[in-house]
């Protein structure tokens, strides 16, 4: 059986529970989320790393045509005429080394050597054959083995004819195409699958090492295009994780601090109490109470049960402690009396049959029993006996004996639930002046097992019988128990031995058959 510390801890290892998967969660979508920002910007960084870079060999190679253009109008001219121009040409191109001629397929003239007696298929087949604007190789004239970029601008329409400017690229790529770490190691120029890669001077192919990815982008405007080669993003965004956990670790811990403040109020007893008055899952018992005498049922104890759809049935010595504590009793009091209430017109109709009903003590200040009484019970016109029992579970303070005084004098009578088990049970017995003392079961039970109760017992029956106060046992099991009861002029006996508690509805069959089991 669970017991009221065992249900607050089960509520507090779930507020727990609730407050650390939120602090996990928190933590792992906090860093989730900073990690793929960080792996996005690493992207966007690549991307605009490569972008710049093409807009500015762009930005390089337009001055470059333009001076072709210009440039031009000088092919077919004789060599001699034309060379000196080329020269002043070229002097205002810091990037350009060379201007070659191109007329009729044959390269004539050379801005550094003067006339020129070149195939231009055969020197250069790609861009007189495949008519390709650019061509990414080697220097085999001037600096040879260096490696050098090829502009063709045509001046015919048949491709025989035109002007080829020689680029310095190693130049411009150890100025443009400088990495930027870490997440750039190594950037290429690409030229119709030829490539040259910064500090590099070979014209190879480029390629990623193993733990190394690519990312190209290609220029609008000319036959070229840049890879970027570098780390993972995912892995730099990785690295940089350790550096982002003591804001996470912080975020996450304030969210599940604030979640933990939050479910304060919902995972409490007090909020699943407040709720199961709500959601119909407190259910109203009785138990038949028998004259020791007669056999009859002489009258019924309401007894409230809990059954819980997040915990299963909650026993009464669990929930009502609570209750007390959470000032939560007195709706659970109103809840039974609307319940029986509902219940009177099956209930027998004669005063000398009564119903007892729990009241805690706190009940009975600022006559809010009073009150509810008034609202609830006496607007039926209940014909059985009413019977508040008080537990001594709590002391009653002074001024709430006029509440006891009222009580009895509009014929409510008033019980001492669990004699001798709580405390100042004898000054009770002058304060309140009760009507009925209820026996505890755990006196009931010590009958022919332990010497001491069952004189404890005796005292208590001989003490009644004396003030003129009406004796219950409760928790009567055994016909042993009943016999030695009624032997010693106990009143009315309830318990296991007559009956379990039992839903209200089911009582009218009850007494049904109990009335048809004395008969026989």
């Amino acid at each position: 059986m669970q017991t009221s510390q065992q249900i607050v801890g089960q509520f507090r290892r779930k507020r727990l529970f609730i407050a650390a998967m939120v602090a996990v969660l928190v933590l792992v979508l906090t860093l989730s989320f900073r990690f793929f920002e960080e792996k996005s910007r690493i992207e966007q960084q690549s991307r605009d790393f490569a972008n710049h870079t093409i807009a500015r060999f762009d930005r390089m190679f337009s001055p470059l045509d333009v001076s072709a253009n210009n440039t031009q109008a000088l092919v077919g001219l004789r060599c001699g005429e034309v060379r000196f121009p080329l020269i002043e040409n070229l002097a205002s191109l810091q990037t350009v080394r060379a201007i070659l001629l191109v007329d009729h397929g044959n390269i004539y003239c050379s801005s550094i050597y003067g006339e020129r007696a070149i195939s231009f298929s055969e020197a250069y087949p790609e861009l007189a054959i495949s008519s390709q604007r650019m061509l990414l190789t080697t220097d085999n004239y001037l600096l040879k083995g260096s490696p050098v970029l090829m502009l063709w601008t045509p001046k015919t329409l048949d491709n025989h004819s035109g002007l080829i400017q020689v680029i310095n690229i190693e130049l411009m790529s150890n100025y443009l195409l400088e990495p930027t770490l870490p997440w750039v190691e190594r950037a290429v120029f690409n030229v119709g699958g030829k490539s040259l890669e910064y500090g590099n001077p070979l014209i190879e192919e480029a390629l990623p090492s193993a733990d190394e990815v690519s990312y190209e982008e290609s220029s609008l405007r000319y036959p070229f295009s840049i890879t970027l080669f570098g780390p993972p993003p995912a892995r730099l965004a990785l690295m940089t994780l350790p550096s982002q956990l003591p804001l996470a670790l912080l975020l996450s811990m304030l969210t599940s601090y604030i979640v933990w403040l939050a479910t304060a109020n919902r995972m409490s007893m007090a909020w699943q109490i407040s709720y199961g008055l709500t959601a119909k899952e407190f259910m109203v018992y009785c138990q038949p109470i028998i004259n020791a005498s007669s056999g009859n049922c002489d009258g019924i104890e309401l007894l409230l049960r809990w059954h819980n759809a997040r915990q299963g049935w909650i026993p009464p010595d669990v929930f009502i402690p609570l209750a007390e504590r959470q000032n939560l009793i007195a709706p659970l009091t109103r809840f039974v009396i609307t319940e029986m209430v509902a219940h009177l017109p099956v209930m027998p109709r004669c005063k000398s049959f009564h119903v007892a009903i729990n009241v805690a003590a706190s009940h009975f200040r600022d006559r809010a029993i009073l009150d509810d009484l008034q609202t609830l019970w006496w607007p039926a016109n209940p014909v059985p006996q009413l019977v508040v029992e008080l537990t001594e579970r709590d002391a009653l303070p002074v001024v709430d004996q006029r509440v006891i005084s009222h009580l009895h004098k509009v014929g409510v009578q008033l019980a001492i639930d669990d004699f001798g088990t709580g405390h100042s049970s004898l000054s009770y017995l002058k304060t309140l002046q009760p009507d009925v003392l209820k026996i505890d079961k755990m006196f009931t039970a010590a009958i022919g097992t332990d010497a001491i109760n069952a004189t404890v017992t005796d005292m208590v029956i001989s003490l009644a019988q004396r003030l003129n106060i009406s004796l219950v046992a409760e928790g009567v099991e055994t016909e042993e128990q009943a016999n030695y009861l009624r032997e010693r002029g106990v009143d009315r006996l309830q318990g296991y031995f007559y009956a379990r508690p039992m839903p209200l509805g089911d009582f009218p069959a009850w007494m049904d058959r109990h009335l048809a089991h004395i008969a026989a």
